[in-house]
């Protein structure tokens, strides 16, 4: 399994993962179609023309749900019981069509259930776009995830 047990979770590690996405016009209409928000920013050329942005913006919460599936394999990637919270959620810079995103997580925090066959394990996830030579932080967020225990299973 590529995902890691709660044991194999370090605080303070840092994950960097490899996989990265170049976001098309068409990924974003998808999922503003997929999840019912037409907000013309992120659809309407000629509406987001008249914005401070001149063209349409990524939606933030497909760049949120990209950052949390490029970290999945690297992370919790079948060995995960549930995600439980994502907290403190920000978009510091804007996403346009057409640019990289890449990630890393860090562990932030582990600790066992209280019955002890499982853990808790809190990541902070970073979305960069790395169009540039310089990389931008774009999204940012806390991913809490219950996690299977190795010395539950039987490997």
């Amino acid at each position: 399994m590529p995902g890691k047990y709660f044991e194999e979770f370090e605080i303070g590690e840092i994950i960097k993962h490899n996989k990265r996405r170049t976001i098309t016009e068409s990924d974003n209409h998808r999922f503003c179609d997929l999840t019912m928000n037409q907000q013309p920013l992120h659809i309407d050329h000629a509406f987001a023309n008249e914005t401070q942005f001149e063209e349409p913006l990524v939606n933030g919460l497909y760049t949120m749900s990209l950052a949390v599936g490029i970290s999945v394999p690297d992370t919790t990637e079948g060995t995960a019981v549930a995600n439980l919270s994502y907290n403190n959620v920000e978009h510091p810079e804007p996403v346009f069509h057409g640019d990289t995103i890449r990630v890393q997580s860090t562990v932030t925090d582990k600790r066992e259930t209280s019955d002890g066959t499982q853990g808790i394990v809190t990541m902070h996830v970073e979305a960069f776009k790395v169009n540039t030579d310089e990389e931008t932080l774009v999204c940012e967020f806390d991913r809490t995830a219950l996690c299977h225990k190795k010395s539950g299973t039987n490997e």
